[in-house]
């Protein structure tokens, strides 16, 4: 890779492979029939690049809206020839065919199609108008173990493991938000730590695990212009987050991930300060549906120790 930069940068390097898109979009393409596989590859495109009147959105959400609906393609080509011959009984009927949180993504990713083949003269009518699905309210947000908290610290033997782990269960920060921090973000003089775009006070262990990890980052890549809080070996040499992949490695495997850390660190907060979602709001910089979300489990629970109590 540093050989075709070079080459490119003095006009001596032509990249004629197909992009990782084209040949993403023709592997789960490849099957359907033409007058489909246009207008959802058209749909797909903009997703992933925008459009005149749309913002481009995460490749991930991309990934995720096709792989979801690409079996329906593939049926509707045995069928079909086109997206406009797409009735609104085999929406419904795609819908009923999963149950739960697939359901409600399926629909999504329905709509999402169908809007834009409308948008774009591509379709006549839109199948998918009026047709819902429930949310899903979610049951009571339940604690961690003690004994699975004890597990995932046991797992911090490294400074890049402890400042994550730190990150995750003390500032309920998510995987990406852990990966995506930058220097900056750490004001050390002030005791603040933002995370996620939220100003938050920097507590005594998350500085020390600051500080520990600093320290080994200066020691083990001094001439780095990476600035990211956290780097890798091969990230340490270019300017780019560390992976997903190498953030939530340790604790992986254990049933205190990083997510169930972040989770768990928000209901403790909903447990301990009497189940405000407005402070839990302010806390945590979390959407009000969230923090209601939590202050709701967080009632729950304690009703149930207050009965036990009683007992």
């Amino acid at each position: 890779m540093r050989t075709a930069e070079v080459l490119d940068r003095l006009g001596l390097f032509t990249d004629d492979r197909a992009s990782a898109v084209d040949r993403w979009l023709d592997r789960k393409l490849h099957e359907v029939t033409p007058g489909i596989r246009r207008d959802a590859e058209s749909w797909a495109r903009t997703l992933l690049d925008g459009g005149p009147r749309s913002e481009p959105r995460a490749r991930q959400t991309a990934w995720a809206h096709l792989n979801e609906i690409q079996p329906l393609l593939l049926e509707w080509s045995s069928r079909y020839d086109h997206l406009r011959e797409v009735t609104r009984e085999d929406i419904t009927t795609s819908r009923d065919a999963v149950t739960g949180k697939q359901r409600e993504s399926r629909i999504v990713a329905l709509r999402s199609l169908f809007r834009h083949a409308k948008k774009n003269g591509q379709i006549f009518r839109n199948p998918t108008i009026r047709i819902r699905v429930p949310r899903q309210s979610g049951g009571v947000v339940q604690p961690l173990d003690q004994v699975d908290i004890d597990e995932a610290i046991a797992t911090a033997s490294t400074p890049d493991i402890r400042l994550i782990i730190a990150l995750a269960a003390v500032h309920a920060a998510r995987p990406k938000m852990i990966r995506t921090m930058r220097l900056d973000d750490v004001d050390l003089g002030n005791r603040r730590i933002t995370v996620g775009g939220h100003v938050r006070p920097l507590d005594d262990l998350t500085r020390r695990a600051v500080l520990d990890w600093l320290d080994y980052r200066r020691n083990r890549w001094p001439n780095t212009a990476n600035p990211h809080l956290l780097i890798t070996q091969q990230t340490a040499v270019e300017l780019g987050p560390a992976g997903k992949l190498w953030t939530t490695r340790a604790t992986r495997n254990l049933t205190a991930t990083l997510e169930r850390l972040r989770v768990d660190r928000q209901l403790e907060e909903a447990l301990t300060h009497g189940a405000d979602p407005l402070h839990l709001a302010l806390v945590f910089g979390i959407d009000e549906k969230t923090a209601i979300r939590y202050a709701n489990s967080a009632r729950v629970l304690l009703a149930e120790v207050a009965e036990q109590a009683s007992q």
